[in-house]
């Protein structure tokens, strides 16, 4: 077992938990989140709705508001926390309490997002949540070696959207998925057989 493995098994916050932990902790919040996002007429820019402004989106989600993302298309969301990050897929809700501590976002896909258009709707969008962090848990809790976690993200991601997107998408953030270093991510994305040997 490399130190790597030893180290990082997978992604913890600095108060210790994992995100499949602060789903759970944030269920009362979302719930609040919730009642307030169905009463809510603002209109939203369309920056923020495709993710054309990242930093945008990022700052729209920290004042707490929510947006669900669209389960019309294949697209989703990045959301890099301090020690972590968490897809948010199709049907997702994000934003609220849920979020407030996102650091950085990165749009996957064709990005489309909407707010919430009653309780019933964000309920559900906050179970789907969940069942994605989950989903990127069964990764992160994988007994395999760092570059086997690394490699499975990678081609999850490869199956759901297409392989030219998620070479776009930062080593960084699929490190923060799935606990392991981004120098491991690079090694994941080579194909097999190909040693870079410096001269």
């Amino acid at each position: 077992m490399s130190q790597e493995d030893k180290v990082q098994n997978r992604p913890i916050s600095a108060n210790g938990r994992s995100p499949a932990d602060a789903a759970t902790k944030h269920a009362a919040a979302a719930a609040a989140d919730c009642v307030d996002a169905a009463n809510s007429d603002a209109t939203i820019p369309a920056a923020i709705l495709t993710g054309s402004d990242p930093a945008a989106l990022a700052d729209y989600l920290l004042q707490g508001h929510l947006l669900v993302v669209s389960k019309r298309q294949r697209n989703g969301l990045l959301l890099v926390k301090e020690f972590y990050a968490e897809f948010a897929g199709p049907g997702a809700i994000v934003g609220g309490n849920f979020d407030r501590d996102c650091r950085r976002v990165i749009p996957v896909g064709h990005l489309s997002l909407t707010p919430p258009s009653n309780h019933d709707e964000c309920q559900e969008a906050f179970l789907i949540r969940r069942q994605w962090i989950r989903l990127t848990q069964q990764f992160t809790d994988s007994s395999g070696p760092a570059v086997g976690r690394a490699r499975m993200i990678l081609n999850q991601f490869e199956t759901y959207f297409d392989a030219r997107a998620v070479q776009k998408l930062p080593d960084e953030a699929f490190a923060l998925l799935v606990g392991v270093f981004p120098h491991t991510v690079r090694l994941a994305r080579r194909p097999a057989g190909k040693l870079n040997v410096k001269k």
